[in-house]
């Protein structure tokens, strides 16, 4: 190996690091409490070391955004794989939306709420964004003719409840019956702007 390629790989653990352990302490404490003087005392670097791997505090959010948009879109292809039907896989996906964000709250704020400087619907937009629009746009692509804006609903349904169900304001209990009305909504609609 040559010095270059170990200087490469040193680099990218010395960023796994970072990334982990911001995501460590932001689930502990909340994303307040992740600052770069922090991070730099828990993985034992100095703060310019880790300026030299992320320009700000918003670049670490970032890349831990990214992390888990990918653990994200896993979630959801499981869940459609294991669906029975297409009506089930709509049911499963909205299911494994809503247990990601609650069951992990400070990587779902990260990537949907706190500012980065990710952007959908560009031209640019990260593969690993594009993948998880793709894993919801999977489900709903059957029932619609403009899957993208069938889809961009149905996630902007899904985020409202995590985000309603998340802080308390709605009952949990009846997390079945609203799911059951967003995806009888997607049917309704989809076969409605395709006849």
């Amino acid at each position: 190996m040559g010095i270059a390629e170990r200087k490469g790989r040193d680099r990218a653990e010395r960023e796994q690091r970072i990334v982990a352990a911001a995501r460590v302490i932001a689930e502990r404490e909340g994303w307040d409490a992740v600052t770069i003087r922090r991070l730099a005392n828990e993985i034992e670097y100095s703060q310019p070391v880790l300026y030299a791997h992320f320009e700000n505090r918003t670049a670490i959010v970032s890349a831990v955004a990214v992390e888990g948009f990918q653990e994200f879109t896993l979630a959801l292809r499981e869940a459609a794989l294991g669906a029975t039907d297409t009506g089930n896989a709509l049911k499963a996906v909205a299911l494994a939306y809503l247990a990601f964000a609650l069951s992990r709250p400070a990587l779902y704020e990260a990537m949907f709420i706190l500012p980065t400087d990710l952007r959908f619907a560009v031209g640019d937009t990260r593969p690993e964004l594009r993948a998880a629009f793709g894993a919801l746009a999977a489900v709903v692509a059957p029932f619609c003719v403009d899957t993208d804006l069938m889809t961009e609903t149905f996630w902007a349904a899904l985020h409202g409840l995590a985000a309603l169900e998340g802080s308390g304001r709605i009952r949990p209990s009846a997390r079945d019956a609203r799911i059951s009305l967003v995806i009888q909504a997607i049917v309704v609609c989809g076969n409605d702007a395709s006849a």
